[in-house]
């Protein structure tokens, strides 16, 4: 909480509280009680409550910036009273309201160069008085709301507009001539929005254009060739209606570093230029109907990090160029009608991070080496003339070819003959000796049940002992079938987690079985790591079984997500990045059990409990105690036995996880 005297410090003209934790509400006579405030910085806190509408009588007031609060409305209708205004930060806010009269009122505020409204569930159409907003306006931001109407033809008056923002709202019509009179502006969003037509031709006047995104709307037509002029860094045109063959002069957009075009209706070749764009990091082509060849030039692409060119009609050959890409880290050219074998110049990219060359017509080998050696990193599936390539593929073995002399002499065959044949007699004799000395020792053989050095063996006493006797202060979970325990095992250098089953709780030994079957051939970034498993008894003759995983630091994602009251109040908290990258983390083991394990698995229990978090924030997938497979053809039999007789998974409601 602020201390109430701050405020009734009368000579204040400065205050920064923000980017802190403060609660509380600022008071209703904030303006009263400083009169002579001139900035009031108090963004990214927790303060809730109205906003305070005396805020009017600091006629002084020249910045107040409120952003990343829950401060609630309504919004004063008399903020032109404000003549200093030139910063008013209320985005990130609760100050949703069902009339705009406020801003006719900040056509009064003459100085006015930063708005920010974004993120506030405003309702209501557009005002047209936005473009009777001051001429000094810079900055709009009204991004994130439930704003419906069109952008009024009047935006073209706001000359010195450096940054508009108007992305995810209900906008309709269209993108009016008028905005290429806002030559100044750097950065334009109208994305998820639901804008028709095409593409202002006007827009080519905004010179100092450097970031535009109308991704996700109803956009059509082609793209106007004088956007090409303009010295985009990122263009952002996914998700529209656009037609017609990219345009060579692609080529003058020389400064581009992201460019956009996935989702669309765009036809023909892509433009054999395409590698003038030196400075290219990300390309997105996908979903589209474009043809030809994979273009060899994409090679002038040196800085190219991601390529996007799935569900096209590409065809021919992977061009042997594409070996100068050396940053490459993500490339899709899966859904396309590519031919020729697998180029082996893929094994030296060090820094591919996924290779997706699925559903095309590859035929040939499969390289073993570098990226293709991990089968968690790469896609071959649905090429069907494919063959060779790591165990994991369970693809075709290559024939060997054969090399046969056809102009043999006839003394070089009876010299063979007259040698071959003592050798063949000879080494008869020897694999007779050998077979026979096999099955005299075979009985002498040991059984292999573990190798141990994949899996070390371990009894009932050694994860006592790691556990400390299963300790409580060592126990990190429970659940229906058992409990977790940490701890540290002499022959593994990290922790581990040790899960006790429950034998006497029914379905206990089904569930060990089946997270044992589940777990057996299966490896991957995103999946808990199993390090041994233990079925013996313990020092009174009762059944013990165990699995013992990798230990994962950071705990259960759910934890992070629904933290405990001790939790709470050390606030743990997920960043957007972070969340982010769990949720893709999530997405690749599923894709992983269901499409590229040795057979086809099914959690049947994927919950934010069951996933786990090492100390690098990278998400696993755990508790494979109700997995089930999922095989590609199977008898009416076979169907019967795997069909499930209740229900599978948690029962009631289960927390979806808002990552």
């Amino acid at each position: 909480m602020v201390p109430i005297s701050l405020y009734n410090i009368s000579s204040l003209y400065k205050l920064g509280l923000n980017e802190n934790a403060l609660k509380g509400i600022l008071p209703s006579d904030l303006g009263f009680t400083l009169p002579n405030l001139q900035a009031l910085y108090a963004s990214h806190n927790k303060f809730s409550g109205p906003l305070p509408p005396s805020i009017v009588n600091a006629s002084n007031l020249i910045i107040f910036d409120i952003q990343h609060n829950s401060i609630t409305g309504p919004i004063p209708n008399n903020l032109g009273s404000l003549p200093n205004l030139e910063w008013l930060g209320l985005g990130s806010n609760l100050l949703g309201l069902n009339d705009w009269n406020f801003f006719n009122s900040l056509v009064n505020c003459t100085r006015l160069k930063t708005l920010s409204l974004d993120t506030n569930g405003l309702t209501g159409e557009l005002p047209s008085s936005i473009a009777n907003l001051s001429a000094t306006m810079e900055n709009l931001y009204m991004y994130s709301n439930h704003i419906r109407g069109s952008i009024p033809h009047g935006i073209g008056k706001l000359v010195n507009l450096i940054n508009l923002n108007l992305g995810d709202n209900f906008l309709t019509g269209s993108i009016p001539q008028s905005i290429g009179r806002l030559s100044k502006l750097g950065v334009l969003v109208l994305s998820e929005n639901n804008i028709v037509r095409a593409i202002p031709t006007s827009i080519s006047n905004m010179t100092r254009l450097s970031y535009l995104y109308i991704q996700d709307n109803l956009l059509q037509g082609s793209i106007p060739t004088p956007l090409f002029n303009i010295t985009l860094e990122e263009l952002y045109l996914s998700n529209n209606h656009f037609r017609g063959a990219i345009p060579d002069e692609i080529v003058f957009m020389s400064n581009c570093i992201v460019l956009n075009l996935s989702r669309n209706l765009f036809s023909g070749p892509l433009p054999s230029n395409i590698g003038s764009l030196k400075q290219l990091v990300t390309l997105d082509l996908s979903d589209n109907k474009l043809s030809g060849e994979v273009p060899a030039t994409l090679d002038g692409c040196l800085m190219l990090e991601e390529l996007y060119m799935a569900g096209n009609l590409f065809q021919g050959r992977i061009p042997s160029s594409l070996k100068a890409l050396k940053n490459l880290a993500l490339v899709d050219l899966s859904n396309n009608n590519i031919s020729g074998s697998i180029p082996s110049f893929f094994e030296g990219f060090r820094y591919i991070i996924f290779l997706d060359l699925s559903h095309n017509k590859l035929e040939g080998e499969v390289p073993e080496k570098g990226i293709f050696s991990n089968a968690s990193v790469f896609s071959v599936d649905g090429n069907l003339e494919l063959c060779g390539g790591i165990q994991a593929l369970h693809l075709p073995s290559c024939p060997r070819k054969v090399s046969r002399n056809k102009k043999r002499s006839l003394a070089l065959r009876v010299l063979l003959i007259g040698i071959l044949i003592p050798l063949g007699v000879l080494f008869a004799c020897l694999a007779l000796i050998s077979y026979r000395r096999r099955n005299s020792n075979k009985l002498n053989d040991p059984i292999r049940i573990l190798e141990d050095d994949r899996y070390p063996r371990l009894s009932y006493q050694d994860l006592l002992l790691a556990t400390n006797e299963f300790s409580p202060d060592n126990l990190i979970g429970e659940g229906k079938y058992g409990s977790v325990y940490k701890g540290n095992l002499e022959s593994v250098e990290h922790m581990v987690a040790v899960k006790v089953l429950n034998v006497e709780v029914h379905g206990a030994n089904k569930t060990f079985l089946a997270e044992c079957e589940a777990l057996r051939n299966i490896r991957h970034r995103n999946l808990v790591k199993i390090i041994t498993i233990c079925s013996s008894t313990d020092f009174k003759g009762n059944d013990f079984k165990a699995l013992v995983f990798e230990f994962m630091a950071n705990g259960s994602l759910d934890s992070w997500l629904h933290p405990s009251p001790p939790d709470q109040q050390n606030e743990r908290n997920l960043t957007l990045l972070q969340r982010l990258n769990i949720a893709i983390d999530i997405a690749l083991g599923v894709d992983y059990l269901h499409h590229h394990s040795h057979e086809s698995i099914i959690h049947s229990d994927l919950k934010p409990s069951n996933i786990l978090l090492d100390e690098g924030f990278v998400a696993h997938i755990g508790d494979f105690g109700l997995a089930r497979f999922s095989f590609a053809t199977t008898t009416n039999v076979s169907q019967a036995q795997m069909s499930s007789t209740g229900v599978r998974g948690t029962i009631g409601y289960v927390p979806p996880g808002e990552i």
